[in-house]
């Protein structure tokens, strides 16, 4: 199993979003201070609009913050140009959504040779599937898939590229409890076989059981971090 480690992977100072809706300002977040660590498996908790996504979706390069830093690694990646996020995105960064976001058209195989042909150094898609448990359901089409087995696709095809970081947002919330521990497995395969950073949210306090650190979130800001000593798997969780 991967041991926790000091090593800081993100580290953010005083991480500010707004959004403007109509006359009213929005503060999504409100001043976030937060490190996580190499390695770890991170959960994020937290009453929807209390701004896990927005955080996830900064972290990733996929938004940008209004005020404060974003470190990666100590490279600041508010300062990064658009051209620059691209390649931070493309190399060090997996995304796992809610919706699986495959091509109906393409087999599980091809959906995942989308990531491998344009990665610096890529695993196999073959290599990926496997990883998730679709080895047997390789060359189906998406429409031949469980919402489970879609969600594993999407898994392979992010962790494909061989990313330092995988970002899970809701990766379960459309899924069905024994689905959703089928999900989590891979999830917690990736981490401790391959030394994954990941960071999920969640909407389900149970899930908290398997991580190494739990942030929860309340009105745009962290309200507590809490570590796990003993940590759970996803089908010893009581759901």
């Amino acid at each position: 199993m991967a041991q926790p480690v000091s090593e800081k992977v993100f580290h953010t100072e005083d991480l500010v979003k707004t959004y403007q809706t109509g006359s009213t300002e929005v503060r999504a977040l409100d001043g976030v201070n937060l490190d996580l660590f190499a390695t770890e498996l991170t959960v994020l908790l937290g009453p929807s609009g209390s701004g896990k996504s927005t955080l996830l979706n900064i972290l990733g390069g996929l938004d940008a913050a209004t005020s404060g830093r974003v470190e990666f690694r100590g490279r600041d990646l508010t300062e990064l140009s658009d051209r620059a996020l691209t390649k931070y995105r493309r190399d060090h960064v997996g995304f796992v959504f809610q919706f699986y976001n495959l091509v109906p058209s393409l087999t599980a195989r091809e959906n995942v040779q989308m990531v491998t042909d344009i990665a610096p150094n890529p695993m196999s898609a073959e290599e990926a599937l496997a990883r998730v448990g679709m080895s047997d359901r390789i060359d189906h089409f998406p429409a031949e898939l469980s919402g489970g087995q879609q969600q594993r696709v999407a898994i392979a095809r992010a962790i494909a590229k061989r990313p330092e970081v995988l970002l899970c947002d809701e990766p379960t919330g459309a899924l069905d409890s024994t689905t959703g521990v089928q999900v989590l497995e891979a999830i917690r395969h990736v981490n401790e076989d391959l030394g994954t950073t990941a960071i999920v949210i969640t909407h389900n306090a149970a899930i908290q059981a398997m991580a190494h650190r739990v942030v929860r979130f309340q009105d745009g800001n962290i309200a507590s971090v809490s570590t796990n000593d003993t940590r759970l798997k996803p089908t010893d969780i009581e759901w």
